[in-house]
């Protein structure tokens, strides 16, 4: 009986991905800019979003980069290789921009 519970609940692979992040959404966004200074390197400041009123991701920080501001994803400080590896990040491309859309957005609002 398990077995036919477990079959009535998969989600089919293509209705999935049918939708680009229905599910999702932004619906709240703090920041928290740097004042300028010399140690701060590439970090502007840093975020948290809540998702759908429901989840809180704190630890995002603002980074300048090569190619402007983007949202960098909070980071495991137990990790012995040698990059990064991500806590959490979004999958889908449309979901790393919507995020990164609210999170800068609110970003150049509270430094202008």
């Amino acid at each position: 009986m398990a077995e036919t519970n477990a079959t009535e609940t998969k989600v089919e692979p293509e209705k999935a991905k049918s939708s680009a992040f229905d599910c999702l959404a932004v619906t709240q966004v703090s920041v928290w800019p740097f004042k300028e200074g010399p140690n701060l390197g590439h970090m502007k400041g840093i975020a948290q979003i809540v998702l759908n009123d429901q989840m809180v991701i704190r630890g995002l920080r603002v980074m300048d980069g090569q190619n402007g501001l983007f949202v960098g994803y909070p980071n495991d400080p137990f990790y012995k290789g040698e990059d990064f590896r991500s806590l959490c990040n979004p999958i889908t491309r449309q979901l790393k921009e919507h995020i990164e859309n609210c999170v800068l957005e609110k970003f150049q609002a509270a430094v202008a």
